[in-house]
């Protein structure tokens, strides 16, 4: 599905558009910590002309044959442009995300766009006093044939960086 750059969008973003819309699709998690799982989910990339994106994602778990069993992650927060990072490919803009969770989770995440691949990594993770112990994460989104690809490896629990969520997501 072919998608336009709106004529609304901020200069800033234009490397940013090819995440505009919602998404919606598949995926599964897994991490030594709980049980392996399936989710669906449901993607937004937002904006209002200003120089940021309004990102909200919304998931339920899954059984086997991919029927809704109950609410699953919510995550909100909001995406900026920066100066690309030191070391970073000439072809690439800079990027930050601040991001909260209802589980007691905000992050502050920096990393790189540079064509269909955005990259991040967690910079700061605050929590509450009820919230797991959580340090560390590293995303990775990609447009590979029309689909929105992702990864999200996190270090919790007092365990090492990993693997946790992965998803594909097609445009709706």
């Amino acid at each position: 599905m072919a998608f336009e750059i709106p004529s609304d969008l901020h200069r800033d973003l234009v490397p940013f558009a090819w995440l505009l819309g919602t998404w919606h699709g598949n995926g599964k998690g897994e991490y030594p910590t709980i049980e392996p799982y399936e989710f669906e989910q449901d993607v937004v990339f937002a904006h209002d002309g200003r120089d940021f994106l309004h990102y909200f994602s919304r998931t339920w778990i899954t059984d086997a044959e991919g029927e809704r069993q109950g609410p699953g992650p919510i995550e909100t927060g909001f995406i900026r442009p920066t100066d690309a990072p030191a070391g970073a490919p000439k072809t690439a803009t800079g990027v930050e995300l601040v991001m909260a969770h209802p589980s007691g989770y905000a992050e502050i995440w920096y990393g790189t766009i540079d064509g269909p691949r955005l990259t991040l990594a967690t910079d700061l993770v605050a929590r509450t006093e009820t919230a797991p112990a959580y340090t560390a994460g590293q995303r990775m989104y990609g447009l590979v044939e029309g689909d929105l690809m992702y990864a999200y490896d996190k270090a919790a629990e007092d365990q090492p960086m990993q693997s946790h969520v992965w998803g594909q997501l097609k445009r709706v």
